[in-house]
């Protein structure tokens, strides 16, 4: 309990410049004398802390400077999806992973994964579905819609090999089938986007679905019977809202290829801005001659039009870079990438490319990077491969302070499965990599992956203390 209270006295104050968060709720109840929303929000923060430090056990190893949580200790191989999507529901009360069936091989079609619910009030692990629609990296797609009754997930026809989008209330148990499947779904809950999650394995294994290597579509040059999909979540129905050849023949700036030579072109990412009307898309052209992946950054309307080129592969392939991420204003997106000759930084740019520039002097090394809102703060991790790790395994969750221009180690953790240490090479897509990703209603807990016990779990660490600085 009195952990909760410490955890209330800094959170009182999150958010009280950026409009998000309980702390900034609290602050404007105070100013219009609403004492039922402060003590409301107290209410709330506290059962957050008590409930995470009664229920959970404490990750204690390597001294972490932050409270930090092992949310999983009772159901092993546990995931959440990516830095690119919260696997907190919409009150806070829940996470929404992928339990892989085994760790000691890569995954075969029709192997079967759960749908795991955490309930951060009870500590109750449950598993509450099964699919053949998943990958080693993101899992099932698991995402939440608006509210906590609607979870979203991938499923695959084992008879013709099919993925399909699965809503689910997993309070009850109801279902439906979607006609197209999950990559994003909107903020907003209506819209689910999706590149074709049998041809993702074409150009990475571990983001798509597994299914027979005859069932996977090969595309040759520029298609336009593939492209960006998007499902109206309430319809369950489906359309394809832009090929790969209407992209690359209508965005602006032009797109260039001819600098490549013949090549083939998949879509990787997809993800929806904050406001629910504009997507990202990683494409990804492939040359023909030395097979090397020349990614670039896509931006587009819901229905497929006004289409931009954020970061082109001149910029991208051209100067290392990694991981983008659409930041909190829905306007501009950020990724990792070295713009000026003297390592990777992490970069801002508008959706159609303009005003490209440094975000922070810190240098951002390879991973996943996640904006708070109120603009000072972002988490992200490394690969314990990298130099910036620590070459035993272990690799740090990090908090840049943009104002100080400042990296702090939050937690330092292992992320190495007993087969991955074995078979680096082989096993590559059984890695395990953090992916931390905000809460979505107070924006003071990050969840991530780890390995504890030979199995990935998932933890959750408590920010608050460090985002209450900002205001």
């Amino acid at each position: 309990m009195g952990i909760a209270w410490m955890t209330l006295i800094a959170a009182e104050f999150t958010g009280v410049k950026s409009g998000y968060g309980l702390g900034y709720m609290i602050m404007v109840a105070r100013d219009i004398q609403r004492p039922d929303y402060i003590v409301a929000g107290m209410i709330i923060i506290g059962i957050i802390g008590y409930a995470l430090d009664g229920l959970f056990p404490r990750y204690t190893g390597r001294d972490p400077l932050v409270p930090t949580w092992c949310v999983t200790p009772d159901i092993d191989r546990c995931i959440h999806r990516f830095h690119l999507s919260s696997p907190f529901s919409p009150s806070g009360r829940y996470l929404g992973l992928t339990r892989l069936p085994r760790e000691d091989r890569p995954p075969e079609p029709g192997e079967a994964a759960e749908i795991v619910l955490v309930d951060l009030h009870s500590g109750e692990q449950k598993v509450i579905a099964e699919t053949i629609g998943w990958d080693t990296q993101l899992g099932a797609q698991v995402q939440w819609g608006a509210t906590d009754h609607d979870l979203f997930f991938n499923d695959v026809n084992d008879s013709t090999w099919m993925p399909f989008g699965v809503r689910m209330d997993p309070l009850s148990g109801d279902r439906k089938k979607l006609d197209g499947t999950i990559y994003s779904v909107s903020p907003d809950g209506k819209w689910a986007a999706s590149t074709c999650l049998r041809r993702i394995g074409a150009t990475q294994a571990g983001y798509g679905v597994v299914v027979p290597k005859e069932y996977i579509p090969v595309n040759e040059g520029l298609v336009d019977d593939d492209g960006v999909y998007v499902t109206d979540t309430d319809t369950g129905e489906s359309r394809m809202i832009a090929s790969y050849k209407r992209i690359v023949d209508e965005a602006l700036p032009k797109i260039d290829v001819s600098r490549y030579g013949p090549g083939d072109f998949y879509g990787f990412h997809v993800k929806w801005n904050a406001h629910s009307d504009r997507l990202m898309l990683v494409l990804r052209y492939m040359p023909k001659s030395d097979g090397k992946r020349r990614p670039m950054l896509i931006t587009m309307t819901r229905s497929g039009e006004d289409i931009r080129v954020a970061f082109p592969a001149s910029e991208w392939a051209d100067k290392g870079g990694n991981h983008p991420n659409w930041l909190p204003d829905g306007e501009h997106v950020m990724m990792n990438l070295d713009i000026d000759g003297d390592g990777e930084r992490f970069v801002q740019a508008r959706y159609d490319g303009t005003g490209m520039q440094r975000m922070t002097a810190v240098m951002a090394n390879r991973g996943h990077p996640s904006l708070h809102p109120g603009g000072r703060f972002l988490v992200t991790d490394a690969y314990p491969h990298e130099d910036a790790a620590y070459g035993d395994g272990t690799a740090p969750l990090w908090l840049i302070d943009r104002e100080k221009e400042e990296k702090k180690t939050l937690v330092r953790m292992n992320c190495v499965t007993p087969m991955f240490a074995a078979e680096p090479k082989t096993a590559k897509g059984m890695r395990v990599d953090f992916h931390p990703a905000w809460d979505r209603r107070t924006y003071t807990h990050v969840a991530f992956n780890g390995v504890a016990d030979g199995t990935r779990r998932v933890y959750v660490a408590d920010l608050s203390a460090f985002v209450a600085a900002a205001s």
